[in-house]
C-alpha cells in the first residue's frame, strides 16, 4: 500500500503541475476578458451564454459519463482483456457523438426560448448603448446570440473529457491534464484575433471571443488523439445499446444523470434566475468562482483523477476492501492537508488577489470589492468541494451511484432554498450565491462521507479527524500570518509586492506548523515533489 500511496501522490503531482499551468492560463483568460469588457453590460451575457453548453458537458461527459467509463473500462480490461475494453471505448465514443450532435442542433434552435425563459431577472433588462450594441437592444438579446454560437462547444469538450477518461484509465495523466492548457491557448489566440476582427465584419467583439471558445474546445480534444493512439486505441464506429459492457456504463450513468440533471437545474437557477436579479452578479460570481477553482483544479481534481483508477482497480481486480479503505483515507488526508490552507489563503488575501489578477482596463475597483466578497464566501467550500469528488469516486468504484445522487438532490434543494432566503428575504447582495453554495456543498460532503463509512466500514475516522484538526490549525495560523504580513507591508511596498511577500511567508509558516504538528503525510507529498524535480 505504501507503493500505491506513492503512486497516487506522484500521479496527483503530475496532474497538479499540468492543471496548475491550465489554471494559470484560465485566469489569464478571465483577466483578459475583464480587461477588454465591462462586467455589467458585456461579461454578464458572455458568461451566461457560456454556462449552458459548459453545464451540459458536466451532464454528458466530465461529471458523469467519464467517471462511469473509467470505472467500467478498468473492470472490463481486468476481467476480459484489452480488446474488450477498446470495443467498449468505441461504443461509448460513438453513442456520445451521435447524442450530442442532436442535442447541439436542438440547443441552437431553442436558445431564444431557453434563455428567455430562464433569464427573467431585471439585471438582464439593461439596455446596451447604441454605439457599442451592434444591433442588440439589451443584454438578454446578446446572450441568446452568444449561446447559439457557443453551443457546439458541448460536443467538442465532451469528446475531450471522454479522451481524458480513457487515458487516465491507462495510467496516462500528463497529456490529459495538459489538454485544457491547449484549450486556453486556443481561446486566447483565436479569441483575441476575433476581438479585433469581428467589429470589421459588423459583429460584436464578444462574437470573436465565442469563436475562441469553440477553437479551444476543438484543440483540447485534438491534442489527446496522438496519446490515445500510442496507448492502443483505434476508433472504429460502433453502436450497440445492447452490449453488456455498454449497458453497465449506462447502468452507472442513468442514476448519476438524474443527479447531474438536478445539479444542472440548480446551477441554472443560481446562475440564471437568481444571478440575473442583479446587474453584474453573473460576471462577478463567475470570476470569483474561477479564482476559487484554481486550488480545486491543482489539488482536488488532481487527487480525484489519481485516486479513482486505484480505487476501481482494488474493487474490480482484487476485491480488497482493506486496501480500498486505506487508499480512500489517504486521498482524503491529502485533501485536508492541501485544501484547508488554500481556503485560509483565499480568505486572508481575497481582495489583493482579485486586484492583482483582474483590476485593470474595464475592471474597476468596485468590481474588485464585489468579486473579492464572493471569493471570500466561496473559499469556505474548497475542502468540501474537493472532498465530494473523492467520496463520489469512492462510490463510483463500488458501482454505487444512487447514494451520492440522493444526497445531491437533497443539497440542491437546500441550495435553492438558501438562495431564496438570502436574496429575497435577507436582501444580501451577490455574495448570497456564494454563501448558499458553500453551505450546500459542505453539507453534501459530510452526508456522503457518512453514508460511505456505513457502506465500507471505518476507514480510519479517528486518524482522519486528527489530520483534519492539525491541518485546520496550521491553515488558521497561516491565514493569520498572511493577513498580518500584508497589512504591515502594504504601506511600504504597495499591494502587489506585499501580496507576493505575504504568500511566501504564509507558505513557510504553513510548512513550519505542519512540521511542528508532526504531520507525517507531509513527508510523502514532499518526497514526491523532490523525486519529480530529481527526474
Amino acid at each position: 500500500m505504501d507503493t500505491d500511496h506513492s503512486k497516487m501522490t506522484r500521479s496527483a503531482g503530475i496532474v497538479s503541475i499540468a492543471v496548475a499551468i491550465s489554471r494559470v492560463l484560465g485566469l489569464l483568460r478571465v483577466a483578459i476578458l475583464a480587461y477588454l469588457f465591462p462586467v455589467r453590460t458585456n461579461l454578464d451575457p458572455f458568461y451566461a451564454a457560456y454556462t449552458l453548453p459548459n453545464l451540459l458537458r458536466d451532464l454528458f461527459a466530465e461529471g458523469v459519463l467519464s467517471k462511469a467509463f473509467v470505472a467500467t473500462f478498468t473492470n472490463v480490461e481486468a476481467r476480459s482483456g484489452e480488446e474488450a475494453a477498446w470495443r467498449l471505448a468505441n461504443l461509448v465514443f460513438t453513442a456520445l457523438a451521435v447524442i450530442l450532435i442532436a442535442i447541439t442542433l436542438i440547443g441552437i434552435i431553442l436558445s431564444p426560448f431557453i434563455v428567455g425563459f430562464i433569464l427573467q431577472g431585471k439585471g438582464f433588462d439593461i439596455e446596451l448603448s447604441p454605439e457599442s450594441s451592434f444591433g442588440f437592444a439589451d443584454k438578454r438579446g446578446l446572450t441568446i446570440y452568444l449561446t447559439q454560437i457557443m453551443f457546439p462547444y458541448l460536443l467538442l469538450i465532451s469528446l475531450a473529457a471522454m479522451s481524458m477518461g480513457l487515458l487516465n484509465s491507462k495510467g496516462r495523466f500528463g497529456i490529459p491534464a495538459s489538454a485544457s492548457s491547449f484549450a486556453n491557448v486556443g481561446f486566447l489566440v483565436v479569441g483575441i484575433f476575433g476581438y479585433y476582427t469581428a467589429p470589421k465584419l459588423g459583429q460584436h467583439p464578444l462574437v470573436g471571443m465565442a469563436v475562441g471558445i469553440l477553437a479551444g474546445g476543438a484543440l483540447q480534444f485534438i491534442i489527446q488523439i496522438p496519446s490515445m493512439w500510442r496507448v492502443g486505441f483505434r476508433y472504429r464506429p460502433a453502436l450497440s445499446f445492447t452490449d453488456p459492457d455498454f449497458r453497465q456504463v449506462m447502468k452507472l450513468v442513468a442514476p448519476a444523470m438524474l443527479s447531474s440533471l438536478a445539479m444542472m437545474v440548480n446551477v441554472l437557477v443560481n446562475r440564471y434566475y437568481f444571478a440575473s436579479q442583479g446587474d453584474g452578479w453573473v460576471g462577478w460570481n463567475y470570476q470569483a468562482f474561477r479564482l476559487m477553482h484554481f486550488p480545486i483544479g491543482v489539488f482536488g481534481v488532481a487527487i480525484s483523477t489519481a485516486a479513482l483508477p486505484l480505487l476501481s482497480w482494488r474493487t474490480a481486480s482484487q476485491n480488497s476492501m482493506d486496501e480500498y479503505r486505506r487508499t480512500f483515507s489517504y486521498a482524503l488526508k491529502m485533501v485536508f492537508i492541501l485544501l484547508l490552507p488554500a481556503s485560509a489563503g483565499l480568505m486572508a488575501l481575497s481582495k489583493p488577489l482579485v486586484s492583482l489578477v483582474l483590476e485593470r482596463g474595464q475592471f474597476t475597483p468596485d468590481d474588485t470589492v464585489r468579486v473579492a466578497g464572493s471569493l471570500f464566501c466561496y473559499a469556505f467550500c474548497l475542502c468540501g468541494y474537493s472532498g465530494v469528488m473523492i467520496v463520489r469516486d469512492g462510490f463510483y468504484a463500488l458501482k454505487d451511484i444512487r447514494t451520492p445522487v440522493i444526497v445531491r438532490l437533497f443539497t440542491i434543494a437546500l441550495n435553492i432554498i438558501l438562495n431564496y432566503v438570502f436574496i429575497f428575504k435577507l436582501r444580501i447582495d451577490q455574495r448570497s450565491l456564494a454563501i448558499s453554495t458553500a453551505c450546500s456543498i459542505t453539507v453534501n460532503f459530510l452526508v456522503v462521507l457518512y453514508f460511505l463509512r456505513r457502506r465500507v466500514g471505518d476507514f480510519g475516522s479517528s486518524e482522519l479527524v486528527l489530520v483534519f484538526a492539525k491541518s485546520l490549525m496550521a491553515a488558521m495560523g497561516m491565514g493569520v500570518a498572511a493577513a498580518l504580513t500584508y497589512r504591515q507591508l502594504l504601506g511600504l511596498l504597495g499591494s502587489n509586492a506585499s501580496l507576493l511577500v505575504s504568500i511566501v511567508i504564509a507558505v513557510l509558516v504553513l510548512y513550519g506548523l505542519y512540521r511542528l504538528l508532526r504531520l507525517r503525510e507531509l513527508d510523502q507529498i514532499s518526497g514526491a515533489i523532490a523525486e519529480k524535480f530529481r527526474r
